[in-house]
């Protein structure tokens, strides 16, 4: 992976964490170092317990996931588990992403900022205009 990917790949990671862990943690309830272990070995990026930790807290007061302590191991650890409430959080995050990938894959018409329209034009050449040229 060239390195702007790579840098491209690590701004979407930290943009969407909370998403990941979600969807991590829907395939099976884990403790908190095994996140921060499988991110680190699925995505080559190191998000260390100052992050994972107080995020987990967030989610879980969010409702989107509940904890519970796990007695059994040699050390009790804490195990979370994705809520109805989560799940629902990443069907609508998964239309949204899809509708923006769309987007996105088409080319977008025009933009509107703040009234003035700045447009691609045919989504062969992919010349972007400005304003001027827009209203001549």
């Amino acid at each position: 992976m060239n390195h702007k990917a790579r840098e491209v790949q690590i701004k979407l990671m930290r943009g969407l964490l909370d998403l990941v862990v979600l969807q991590y943690l829907r395939s099976h309830p884990v403790h908190g170092y095994k996140i921060i272990s499988s991110l680190r070995k699925n995505f080559g990026v190191y998000f260390g317990p100052s992050t994972i930790y107080p995020l987990l807290s967030t989610l879980e007061g969010k409702g989107y996931i509940k904890s519970q302590w796990d007695l059994q191991s040699e050390r009790p650890r804490k195990v979370y588990s994705i809520t109805p409430q989560g799940l629902d959080l990443l069907a609508c995050t998964e239309e949204s992403l899809t509708h923006i990938y769309r987007k996105l894959s088409v080319g977008i018409g025009k933009i509107g900022i703040n009234g003035n329209h700045l447009g691609l034009i045919g989504k062969d050449n992919r010349k972007l205009l400005s304003k001027t040229q827009l209203s001549k």
